[in-house]
């Protein structure tokens, strides 16, 4: 089966504006089931659509530091999207692809990043509802949204994340780490670089992601250009992602 592969980059804006694009132009049928590999660049912050910012994230250490934050359409907890060390990854497919059950359709797709990190030479585990740990610390969330025939999911895979901004620019309640066994969210989470004791390159991750998701989803990925009908409804759908409306609407 293939599938559309689109790599890219943007602000935080533009790459929660382009996943809602292309699930919408999915929904009606215009385009075909994309992978989307993406950078946040410049680094930024995304939060789910279900938290309440101010529990979420660091919003004066984010201002202080210049570092753009937005809410996503999506659920799951807030992420930092680090331009030298996590891709994003977002998977835009007809919802008949995937199980119906929520946790079973989060681990197919998951799979992907599991044989990805199996590549680098590393265990690593999917932890419903949607984490996956390696070494037992979590290397990787996703968060996911359905239409009527459509389904996208979006998730982290950290390879270098620095991880004393993450660590600044989200909240973490006590209680959340208590519940999985840990006192700081240096001893929750990893990155791939660290796992391995040496340093890998954004363009090995993303080929190698690539190999992974072709691995799992037993798919054939094509690079592709963006439409213009995706940059054009992307374009409209900035100044959402950009609202204090929206961002502050929790």
């Amino acid at each position: 089966m293939d599938w559309r592969l689109i790599i890219g980059e943007g602000n935080v804006y533009w790459n929660m504006a382009l996943d809602e694009a292309i699930l919408l132009l999915r929904e009606e049928d215009k385009i075909e089931n994309t992978l989307r590999l993406y950078v946040f660049n410049p680094s930024g912050v995304t939060f789910g659509y279900f938290q309440k910012i101010f529990e979420s994230i660091n919003i004066d250490f984010l201002k202080k530091n210049n570092i753009e934050f937005t809410r996503r359409i999506t659920g799951g907890g807030a992420v930092y999207h680090d331009a030298n060390g996590e891709i994003t990854y977002s998977i835009i497919a007809d919802i008949k692809f995937f199980p119906t059950d929520i946790v079973e359709s989060f681990r197919k797709i998951c799979s992907g990043l599991i044989e990805t990190i199996k590549m680098f030479g590393l265990n690593a585990e999917f932890k419903p509802i949607n984490d996956i740990i390696v070494n037992g610390r979590k290397v990787s969330g996703s968060a996911q949204t359905r239409k009527r025939k459509t389904l996208l999911q979006h998730g982290t895979l950290m390879y270098n994340t620095n991880l004393d901004i993450l660590a600044r620019s989200l909240i973490v309640s006590k209680e959340k780490l208590i519940a999985h066994g840990v006192k700081t969210i240096y001893e929750r989470v990893t990155t791939i670089s660290r796992e391995l004791g040496y340093k890998v390159s954004k363009e090995n991750v993303i080929e190698t992601m690539v190999k992974g998701f072709e691995k799992a989803l037993k798919i054939n990925l094509y690079r592709d250009n963006l439409s213009k009908e995706e940059e054009e409804l992307a374009k409209k759908l900035l100044s959402k992602y950009m609202s204090k409306e929206w961002i502050y609407r929790r």
